[in-house]
């Protein structure tokens, strides 16, 4: 059995030959990794969705311009929160340092209008999620195809989404230096 495991919490970086659309230059936030398969979140895709489009009927939120994003192809019937403000969001759970999972979808409705600044960076309001079947994300790890990097909240939170896959890829150190530079296909040079 192949032990290669990416932690809850840790991050996988998309190979910068990842041609596949719905990860080409993704950072994955894993929220699991077991035998049975794997989940996680895309984090560094926005969407044009904004959150009262998607929740017209709530008292709140359908008031609320925040930005949707895109967690993976998988269940987009359902909606992950992930923040950095556990005291903001009760019952939610810590992924790793400074990642938290859930939570009270009141409380962030309330967090959103009492302070919307602080909303915006230490909040993802996520649609979907990326999944793997038993055995499917480890044979991608051995191919080469996702690159894992430790737990970061400052990766996910800190910046522009647009820069979270290059800012991530750098922080390998020197064994990643220059991937953050190629293009997905190298005849696009």
């Amino acid at each position: 059995m192949n032990q290669m495991r990416v932690a809850t919490g840790g991050l996988l970086a998309a190979a910068p030959d990842m041609l596949d659309e719905n990860f080409m230059h993704t950072v994955v936030l894993m929220t699991a990794h077991n035998d049975e398969g794997a989940m996680g979140l895309v984090m560094n895709r926005p969407t044009q969705l904004t959150i009262d489009k998607l929740m017209p009927n709530h008292p709140v939120l359908s008031t609320l311009k925040a930005t949707v994003y895109a967690g993976g192809p998988v269940g987009l019937d359902t909606l992950q929160l992930i923040h950095r403000a556990p005291h903001r969001v009760p019952e939610s759970v810590e992924l790793a340092a400074g990642v938290w999972i859930g939570g009270e979808l009141e409380a962030v409705a309330q967090w959103m209008v009492e302070a919307p600044e602080e909303a915006e960076r230490d909040l993802r309001i996520v649609l979907g999620h990326s999944g793997w079947s038993a055995g499917q994300l480890e044979g991608e790890l051995s191919q080469g195809a996702w690159l894992p990097v430790a737990p970061d909240a400052g990766a996910i939170f800190d910046g522009e989404p647009i820069v979270i896959w290059r800012r991530v890829l750098r922080s390998l150190g020197d064994h990643a230096s220059g991937l953050s530079d190629l293009p997905p296909d190298v005849s696009w040079n």
